[in-house]
């Protein structure tokens, strides 16, 4: 008789633990529905109004009239928008690869556990906390020919010095990336420290009783181990890449002439300036599909590296 009881008092509290748990579950998709409904409404629903806006004849205003894929020939005819993606892919290109050398050299120098590493920490951060505005605005005082860097070399007495790249029509975009890699390599600095920080110590261990340099056990083992760090710092920086804008108008204003002209201001001119919605969606999606095309096998790669690694773990 005692037993009965006791079974059914364990059903008992097991049937509330499990009303108790579905209330939860309840509690936290109802939590949930705010932002499910910004992502359908105001991502999907904007991406699929863009596509549609950008298959018609709309100017100033949104149209219902189909001009099918017009305004992407049209957007391909225009020289702008051309010269727009190859600054574009010289600027992703210079800035990704410079933000993840500085960033790994400065993950590597502060993973070396120097003196006054947490302020050292915040200071390569700090830029990071900033706009790209003040960003711009900053580095174009600094690289101002007639009050920055080549001034001062001129007041030093080094005469014929020139440093007037924000000026020149060959070298403009490339301020723009001494400006924007400056900013990100701290972020990009944060994510591989903590990477590092994840690496066993006993492989150090292992590398001091093998003789083995520090510089090889970095290069051959320890970065090799980093790559997840790395591609989620691609991914950022390639997002960076693809949304600058506000550095470009802060800096040069796609100038001198179109030399620093990219995607996101080419939209931007379009769509306020220009009165020309149609072209400016079109712009937008061509945007769109170039960021899902690159990121999209990163992230399917990142995806089954860590499966494998997980089913790994279940093994041993």
């Amino acid at each position: 008789m005692y037993a009965l009881k006791l079974d059914q008092a364990r059903r008992q509290e097991r049937m509330k633990r499990a009303r108790r748990g579905r209330r939860l579950s309840l509690a936290a998709w109802i939590a949930l529905l705010p932002m499910a409904a910004t992502v359908v409404f105001a991502y999907l629903g904007t991406m699929l109004w863009t596509a549609r806006v950008s298959m018609s004849y709309s100017r100033s205003l949104p149209t219902n009239t189909f001009a099918g894929a017009t305004q992407y020939v049209r957007l391909f005819e225009n020289d702008r928008w051309i010269v727009s993606l190859q600054n574009l892919a010289i600027y992703g290109v210079c800035f990704i690869v410079v933000c993840l050398a500085i960033g790994l050299l400065l993950a590597i120098f502060i993973d070396q556990r120097v003196a006054a590493e947490g302020a050292l920490r915040t200071i390569f951060l700090y830029p990071y906390a900033m706009s790209f505005v003040a960003t711009g605005l900053v580095w174009q005082w600094i690289l101002n020919p007639e009050l920055g860097v080549q001034a001062v070399l001129r007041h030093m007495g080094f005469a014929h010095a020139h440093f007037d790249w924000i000026v020149s029509q060959r070298f403009a975009i490339y301020t723009l990336v001494i400006a924007t890699a400056w900013q990100a390599s701290g972020l990009v600095m944060a994510l591989l420290l903590a990477g590092l920080r994840g690496i066993d110590e006993e492989i150090w261990m292992a590398a001091r009783l093998d003789g083995i340099p520090r510089w090889r056990v970095y290069a051959s083992i320890v970065v090799p181990m980093l790559k997840t760090s790395m591609s989620t710092a691609f991914v950022l920086l390639f997002v960076m890449v693809v949304k600058l804008y506000d550095a470009v108008v802060a800096m040069t204003q796609g100038g001198p002439g179109t030399a620093s002209e990219v995607p996101g201001k080419f939209i931007m001119d379009y769509l306020f300036n220009r009165a020309n919605i149609g072209l400016a969606s079109a712009a937008s999606v061509v945007l769109l599909a170039t960021v899902l095309a690159v990121l999209a096998p990163v992230l399917y790669a990142r995806s089954r590296v860590s499966a494998m690694a997980a089913r790994r773990g279940e093994r041993t």
